[in-house]
């Protein structure tokens, strides 16, 4: 374990990706080795990060009634759950809600909405609330998940002024189709290229606790390395009674710190957030869970209540790190290195790349 974790770091700290080997050798490590595998990691994460948390924050625009059937969700097609169920919210109402959020420390303002994908009227409307948002805290970043998205409409939601678009791959290809239906994992990735390709900042991350394998949890953070996304939620799920999942427990504290590692070494220098059931799942060892991470939501999820956020923050300060501020850049500056606008092919007087 001691030469794996090395190992580990190395490429870790030059940007690159262990092998599947080395990825699931972790994954199956013993719990006597959990505090140096959380210490190897820890050391990528101060290195890339130090030790600011970034915190983030969930408005749910529209609740229910999604027709989609996707088993780990409360707001599918058929949910017995018992989950506010409400139209979209009106432009103001989001705002006050990143005013608390913002008072808080958040820096990110997520816009979420059930359905398949926005029409062109729900991109009106996120529009409008993005622009009460920016009126009164114009430094704040704003990421909307509306789920499946069209080059035209991510062109609109660039132009209103998100920032981020998010759409998880939620668990590999492999275990999918167990998962959902009416749409595919194909639909996803395409969804965070299009976003991409857009000039949005791709969120792309994954739900585990749902029947998934070491093997899958390795593909699917491999899949989604390919997509190479600026942050990476980490979810565990939520099991809701009502929901298909709604009897699954599968997770333990330290498989949730190992999955973080994981995603640490995999995103060395990615924002890795740790997204919904941190507080069922990691219970008493969130605090170790900063140590991987750099990123958190603040306050309640879609559909679920989460910890109060001065608890989020008193942890924070309790495990020696700081909240990021608008002002301090998430990202290390060498990835911005590996962005190079495109001066050639469709549009330009030079051949495309190919």
């Amino acid at each position: 374990m001691p030469v794996l974790l090395d190992d580990l770091v190395t490429l870790a700290l030059a940007r690159q990706v262990p092998t599947r080997e080395q990825a699931l050798a972790l994954l199956e490590s013993e719990d006597d080795d959990l505090l140096d595998v959380v210490a190897a990691a820890g050391r990528v994460r101060r290195h890339f990060f130090a030790n600011r948390v970034k915190l983030n924050l969930i408005v749910n625009m529209k609740s229910g009634l999604c027709p989609e059937d996707c088993a780990y969700c409360s707001q599918r097609r058929g949910s017995a759950a018992d989950v506010l169920q409400y139209n979209w919210i009106d432009p103001a109402l989001a705002a006050d809600t990143a005013d608390r959020a913002v008072a808080g420390g958040a820096k990110r303002v997520c816009l979420v909405a059930s359905g398949r994908g926005p029409t062109d009227r729900d991109v009106q409307r996120v529009a409008e609330t993005v622009r009460a948002i920016k009126a009164r805290h114009p430094n704040v970043e704003v990421c909307t998940s509306l789920g499946l998205l069209t080059a035209e409409r991510a062109e609109r939601l660039l132009a209103a002024g998100v920032y981020a678009y998010n759409h998880n791959l939620n668990t590999s290809e492999a275990n999918y189709g167990d998962i959902c239906t009416t749409h595919t994992y194909a639909d996803r990735v395409d969804t965070v290229r299009v976003a991409k390709d857009a000039g949005l900042s791709p969120c792309s991350g994954a739900i585990f606790g749902m029947g998934e394998t070491d093997a899958d949890v390795v593909d699917l953070a491999f899949s989604l390395r390919r997509s190479d996304p600026d942050s990476v939620p980490v979810n565990f799920l939520i099991p809701f009674e009502g929901t298909p999942l709604g009897g699954e427990w599968q997770l333990t504290p330290q498989r949730c710190l190992r999955i973080l590692a994981l995603f640490r070494f995999v995103f060395p220098d990615s924002e890795v957030r740790i997204a919904g059931g941190r507080e069922i799942h990691l219970r008493s060892l969130q605090p170790l869970g900063l140590h991987l991470a750099n990123s958190i939501f603040l306050g309640d999820y879609l559909t679920s209540e989460g910890q109060a956020g001065s608890a989020d923050l008193q942890m924070i300060a309790d495990a020696g790190f700081v909240v990021e501020g608008q002002e301090d850049e998430t990202l290390p500056a060498a990835r911005r290195d590996l962005v190079t606008l495109r001066r050639r092919g469709p549009g330009t007087a030079l051949p495309a790349n190919a």
